[in-house]
């Protein structure tokens, strides 16, 4: 299926490039989306008509995901989880979880925007992540993840309460 593209698509082409897919890769995504429409002499003529509209388009877009660089760039996020004395979360943080940090810190990100490149975070310490903006911007931005003090002292006392429990058990 050939295709014209309305809009840059990440590892496939620019605007108005004429390019090459599988069928449902264009069915199902491309078209829908909006990102591209079929190749047809119609549709290229109709798509040089608005080539400006588009180009500008996209240049607006760039430029406002190089000004929320510069918000994130200076971004630094500290996420508490309930972890085990040894660092490992009860859990993890997931997309949604640092997309709802950002927003709560006033920068808004939407929860597909944010790349955990080794999964879901499910360890206390820095952590780096990837902010896409648009196919041409992303930011690395570290989280830190801290213990949350009320779990670990919930299994201090625990290992506290077993050993009490296993002492009382040996004097009987």
């Amino acid at each position: 299926m050939q295709v014209i593209l309305l809009e840059k698509v990440e590892n496939l082409g620019n605007i108005g490039d004429l390019v090459k897919v599988q069928a449902g890769y264009g069915r199902n995504f491309l078209l829908p989306k909006g990102k591209a429409t079929l190749a047809t002499p119609d549709n290229q003529a109709a798509f040089e008509v608005r080539r400006a509209e588009l180009e500008r388009r996209e240049a607006d877009e760039l430029a406002l995901a190089q000004k929320r660089v510069a918000e994130l760039d200076s971004l630094k996020l500290t996420l508490t989880a309930n972890a085990g004395t040894e660092g490992k979360l009860f859990g993890s943080i997931s997309t949604i979880d640092i997309s709802e940090a950002c927003s709560a810190a006033g920068v808004p990100v939407q929860r597909s925007e944010v790349r955990l490149p080794h999964g879901p975070v499910r360890t206390t310490g820095e952590h780096e992540i990837e902010i896409h903006l648009h196919t041409d911007v992303n930011v690395k931005i570290t989280i830190t993840v801290v213990g949350d003090k009320s779990s670990q002292n919930l299994e201090d006392l625990d290992s506290e309460e077993n050993i009490d429990n296993v002492e009382n058990e040996r004097s009987a």
